[in-house]
């Protein structure tokens, strides 16, 4: 700004001198005060034209160095976009090793229900196994022919042993409750579930008239009778097929009773737990259109 500002000075005396020239009184022959005056002039002259070249100079640096400042503000502008791409490889590694060992862990945790299920299985064969040795080895009591009723004190003929309630074919019963459940027959699909779940309880079907169970109750919108039925799922048979599908819809029951945070934990946990089925594809789709984290 100084320098402006004497440049300005020095072309204002310029000037003025000059207007000084020409204001001079005509005459024939040049006087000394006149060649003194023009040679001042011509001093000016000079000097302005020396600010000019130091001005010119001093701006073409100032643009170097201005120049300087923007090549390496785009050095370090590409060294942290490098860094950043660094960064998120290594993230985007850390996060596929983690879903890694999440799926090897929920391999584990699925072989670790599979065994237990078979394991209730064989110990339900063995129970069964040693009743039937227990009812060979005991004793008969009754002789070989057929004894008359006996009687009780009072004359009365005492009434047969009730014998032992044969429940209903396993397999028809739980098709007619599917068939009941998807024909919107609720009541009846109830009645059907739960003859399946009295009658086989160690059954691999029961797991899953557990799980329809609660998926009447979700349609009906009872949210609490329906977790409840998945809880026991989720419980009872934690190595059921229906397992996944049980602790989805517990969640979704939990955000429909107004459980938000609740229904949240459900969600990430069935995805810690099932990762790659679809039941924990879907989790995540719900987590993310409700803008929640998959990872608290």
């Amino acid at each position: 700004m100084t320098m402006l500002k004497l440049r300005s000075t020095l072309l204002s005396a310029v000037i003025v001198a000059m207007l000084m020239i020409s204001s001079a009184p005509s005459a024939h022959a040049v006087n000394k005060e006149t060649i003194q005056l023009q040679t001042q002039v011509q001093q000016l002259l000079d000097l302005v034209q020396r600010l000019q070249s130091t001005i010119d100079q001093q701006f073409g640096a100032l643009q170097h160095q201005v120049q300087q400042n923007t090549d390496a503000l785009a050095g370090v502008t590409q060294t942290v976009n490098t860094l950043a791409q660094k960064l998120q490889a290594q993230s985007d590694a850390s996060g596929a090793k983690v879903d890694a060992i999440s799926g090897q862990v929920q391999g584990m945790n699925d072989s670790v229900d599979e065994l237990k299920s078979r394991l209730a299985k064989v110990d339900k064969q063995l129970q069964d196994i040693q009743t039937t040795l227990q009812n060979l080895q005991s004793p008969s009591s009754a002789p070989a022919t057929a004894a008359p009723t006996a009687a009780s004190p009072s004359g009365e003929v005492a009434p047969p042993a009730e014998s032992q309630v044969q429940g209903p074919p396993l397999k028809s019963t739980y098709e007619s409750g599917l068939r009941d459940y998807n024909a919107a027959k609720y009541e009846l699909a109830t009645q059907e579930f739960g003859d399946v779940l009295h009658y086989y309880p160690t059954d691999d079907l029961a797991g899953n008239a557990q799980f329809y169970l609660g998926e009447v109750a979700f349609r009906q919108g009872r949210y609490k009778d329906a977790i409840k039925a998945y809880d026991a799922v989720l419980e009872q048979f934690s190595g059921n097929v229906k397992a996944p599908a049980a602790q989805l819809h517990k969640a979704d029951s939990l955000i429909q009773l107004g459980q938000k945070e609740a229904g949240i934990r459900e969600f990430r946990s069935l995805i810690q737990r099932h990762p790659q089925s679809p039941e924990g594809q879907q989790a995540r789709s719900r987590l993310n259109s409700m803008g929640v984290r998959i990872k608290p």
